[in-house]
Formats: structure tokens, C-alpha cells, sequence
């Protein structure tokens, strides 16, 4: 792939207010987006004239960044993968394949959106979490720790699912959502709905 090369002789500056004041920068030749001379931005990829690229992050391939969203730190935005909207994705975090992260969505730490996962609304997913296959988090919804989300799983409301030791599991056709919470080493699977104020916890399965 082939990246940008105006960070090669560049004399301009931008503020992506992210308390570092103006650092070296330029627009993106593909969609004239600010991008840091420190990120990096392939040719092929699509930076909108409003979404910013800081940092040490990297879109590559097709993938495409606009409207007001930040990719910053070291995150990776790559394949056919669209973050747009409000959403940030910064830290570590990965989206790639047909992934979608876009409202005010926050993607962050380690975690990781692929496939053709979509993550919006104003869910956040973090830590070492991964979000895959056709799997949904909208709403206010909360996904971290080591916990995985696949299948065609959803989880939306203001419900949490997280795994701080061990890894929960939701995939196929569950349903997590309203304010439950769900932890531990436990898995839920096939058509099972978790509602309510419903907490499963331990190494519960459903």
C-alpha cells in the first residue's frame, strides 16, 4: 500500500486539540481531512474535510474516515472499514473488514471491530474487547474487559457486558439489553434475551 507522502516536505501546522498545540500536519490528498505528519493515511483511503488523523494512527486499504471522526494514538482503521459520525477510536484499537463505528460511538484500549460489526450510537467498547462477525452494540451500551460479542448477537440499551478475569461469551442470536449486566466466564448463546435488571455472572451459561 502506499501512503501519503506529503509528510515527506511539509511546513504546516494543525491543532487536534488533543492538548499537544499545533503539530506538523497536512490534508489528505483523499478527501482533504487533516491528517498529523506522524499518523499515516494510504492514498486509497478516504479522509473526510472534517474527520482528523493524529497521533500515530494508520487507515489504510479502503477504508474510510468523515464526517467529525478521530482516529488517534496508535489505532488502526483498515480493509473496507467506515468510522464516521461523532466516533473516536483511539489507543490501540483495531477496526478493519466491513466494520462500522459511527454516532458518537467510542472504540478504545485494545479492542478490536471486525467483520461486519457495527458499533454506535453512543455504546462504547474497550479494554481487550472484541466486537465480530454481524454483531450489534448501540445505545448506551458498554462492552469490555475480555468480554466477545459475535454472531449476530446485540447489545444495546444500557446494558454491560464485561469480563474483567476470565472472558464472556455472547454470540448467536443473544439479545443483551435495558440495564443488564453480564460478567465473569459466562456465555450466552443461541436465542437467549438478557433484560431488565437481569445480572449472570460467574460461569453461568445461557
Amino acid at each position: 500500500m502506499r501512503y501519503n507522502d506529503n509528510m515527506m516536505k511539509n511546513t504546516k501546522t494543525h491543532d487536534f486539540q488533543d492538548g499537544a498545540g499545533r503539530v506538523p500536519a497536512h490534508k489528505h490528498s483523499n478527501g482533504s481531512g487533516w491528517v498529523a505528519d506522524s499518523a499515516r493515511v494510504a492514498a486509497s483511503a478516504f479522509v473526510g474535510p472534517k474527520a482528523k488523523v493524529y497521533g500515530n494512527a494508520a487507515v489504510s486499504d479502503n477504508a474510510e474516515v468523515f464526517g467529525n471522526a478521530r482516529i488517534s494514538g496508535n489505532a488502526r482503521v483498515s480493509d473496507n472499514a467506515l468510522v464516521h459520525d461523532n466516533a473516536k477510536v483511539s489507543g490501540n484499537a483495531v477496526i478493519d473488514g466491513n466494520a462500522r463505528v459511527f454516532g458518537k460511538a467510542v472504540v478504545y484500549v485494545n479492542a478490536e471491530v471486525y467483520g461486519k460489526a457495527r458499533v454506535f450510537g453512543k455504546a462504547v467498547v474497550f479494554d481487550n474487547a472484541v466486537v465480530h462477525d454481524n454483531a450489534r452494540i448501540f445505545g448506551n451500551a458498554r462492552v469490555s474487559g475480555n468480554a466477545a460479542v459475535s454472531g449476530k448477537a446485540v447489545v444495546y440499551g444500557n446494558a454491560r457486558v464485561s469480563a474483567v478475569y476470565g472472558k464472556v461469551r455472547v454470540f448467536g442470536n443473544a439479545v443483551i439489553y435495558d440495564n443488564a449486566r453480564v460478567f465473569g466466564n459466562t456465555v450466552v448463546s443461541g436465542n437467549t434475551v438478557v433484560s431488565g435488571n437481569t445480572v449472570v455472572s460467574g460461569n453461568q451459561r445461557r
